[in-house]
């Protein structure tokens, strides 16, 4: 997530707090994207839909990467990036109080693993006679996906887990509850990590958030502002 990363939601936000939900603080608004310039309190940041922000550090701000502190001095040009914190709007600039790394070849991987190995995105239509999804990428592509019978569905959980991770983290599933495909709707964000079988993506798990849930966690953060640790898996199963 680019805004998204294409899948960070997993990755920053897993990141953010033990609860995997650091982006809910009162008031928070958060922007996710790459890092294109690196100055000596601030980053520049260019979302995936091209706009471009200011991220101004302070030594009151959190720096991580891998769950470690980071200096802003060791983050690089092609980082992927998701911060949080008080929005100027005027000047496009976001005084962060939190932000979390992931480096440039992470975000490469997760681009390239999006639709193959996870998928994670908006849902536009649900085919129930061929139990398939339609779901809108954070990168704007349109992936039908097919459910079958070792696919299980989840709504809501502790965390969400990262699509790229080869196993969820313990407590994933803490606090979710088992649905089926009748209970996913048309605008609702989904999230898991599976396979392409015979030309379609079939995930191992899917995991649910209703838009207005979404709405409200993010603030005001904007969906495709936010792609990938993905599904992470932004992160899912």
């Amino acid at each position: 997530m680019a805004a998204f990363l294409l899948a960070v939601p997993g990755a920053v936000l897993a990141q953010a707090g033990p609860d995997g939900r650091g982006d809910a603080f009162a008031g928070g608004q958060m922007v996710r994207g790459t890092v294109t310039g690196v100055g000596a309190d601030r980053l520049t940041v260019k979302t995936e839909e091209g706009d471009v922000y200011q991220v101004s550090v302070s030594q009151n701000t959190r720096v991580i990467k891998d769950r470690q502190p980071l200096k802003i001095a060791d983050i690089k040009a092609g980082d992927g990036v998701g911060a949080m914190g008080v929005m100027d709007a005027p000047t496009k600039t976001l005084h962060a109080v939190f932000v979390a790394v992931i480096d440039a070849e992470q975000v490469k991987k997760a681009r390239e693993g999006l639709g193959k190995v996870y998928i994670t995105g908006k849902v536009t239509a649900i085919d129930m006679d061929d139990a398939r999804v339609t779901v809108m990428r954070p990168d704007h592509v349109s992936q039908v996906i097919q459910a079958d019978e070792g696919t299980s569905f989840r709504r809501g959980g502790r965390r969400e887990q990262a699509a790229t991770n080869a196993s969820p983290a313990a407590g994933a599933n803490a606090g979710s509850e088992s649905i089926t495909l009748a209970d996913v709707k048309v605008g609702d964000l989904v999230m898991g990590r599976g396979a392409v079988k015979n030309g379609l993506f079939v995930p191992v798990e899917l995991r649910v958030m209703d838009a207005s849930a979404q709405g409200r966690r993010r603030g005001a953060f904007a969906t495709s502002a936010g792609s990938t640790n993905g599904d992470g898996s932004e992160s899912t199963k």
